[in-house]
């Protein structure tokens, strides 16, 4: 049994904000995934280009290197663009006279959370994964069936709903949950941005006992437990979408 000197609600608590990054992110990696899959697909060269370009530079970016982008460089990018705003809608209206400045409703200064920077970075990062996963599965619905629904009248949304989205989940279901284990242990990345996360509880617990090895083995088995509950909830979902079928 692990000795965690008193530390243990404080790993429990890094822990629960791990399980809320991570499905918060794989919530908009999911809603990424099928927009972009739907745009690789769609017969409007713009939007195929684009979803092309997003898949592309996502993938080719290391993880941690888009996490400090987003957190330090998009917060600076972020926060120059509502200045320069502010500073053109206060000439506009007051005409360059100081006493005539329009209070402006535009906030000058957005601070991101490490919080939400992690979501939508590793959200953005999954959501191009998530893109080749639903595309692949889409292509291997049944044209047949989706025309045979749209000639008894079905509109699109009723095609997606009733027809396309349940059999492309049979086929995504394998790399669905490949994306999610993956996501799930992604979400270590956060500590390295300040995030109070099960790793970085385990570091200043480490740092402040000298036991490294016994917390960061805490947080490996937890993260094992994670897994391996994850991986049961999807064998019990390929079961369902498999009977479903059938």
């Amino acid at each position: 049994m692990l000795d965690l000197k008193g530390y243990e609600g404080a790993l429990m608590e890094g822990a629960w904000v791990t399980i809320e990054v991570a499905l918060l992110s794989l919530l908009l990696a999911v809603a990424l995934g099928l927009l972009g899959a739907l745009a690789k697909l769609s017969s409007f060269k713009p939007a195929r280009w684009l979803a092309t370009g997003y898949t592309t530079v996502i993938r080719g970016i290391p993880d941690l290197v888009l996490m400090m982008l987003i957190f330090f460089g998009g917060q600076v990018l972020l926060n120059n663009s509502l200045y320069s705003i502010n500073q053109r809608l206060n000439d506009w209206i007051g005409g360059g006279n100081p006493d005539h400045q329009w209070v402006s409703y535009v906030p000058d200064y957005i601070e991101i959370s490490p919080f939400m920077a992690g979501i939508i970075t590793i959200g953005f990062i999954f959501g191009a994964y998530m893109t080749e996963t639903f595309r692949g599965a889409i292509l291997a619905v049944d044209k047949g069936e989706l025309e045979a629904a749209r000639a008894y009248g079905m509109n699109p949304l009723l095609v997606f709903r009733r027809i396309l989205f349940p059999q492309m989940m049979r086929h995504a279901l394998p790399g669905l949950g490949n994306n999610w284990l993956v996501l799930l242990k992604t979400t270590a990345l956060v500590s390295i941005i300040g995030l109070d996360d099960m790793v970085r509880k385990a570091s200043l617990a480490a740092g402040a006992t000298q036991l490294p090895f016994t917390f960061y083995l805490a947080v490996a088995i937890i993260f094992l437990l994670f897994t391996t509950l994850s991986t049961s909830m999807l064998k019990w979902a390929e079961r369902h979408y498999a009977i479903q079928t059938r």
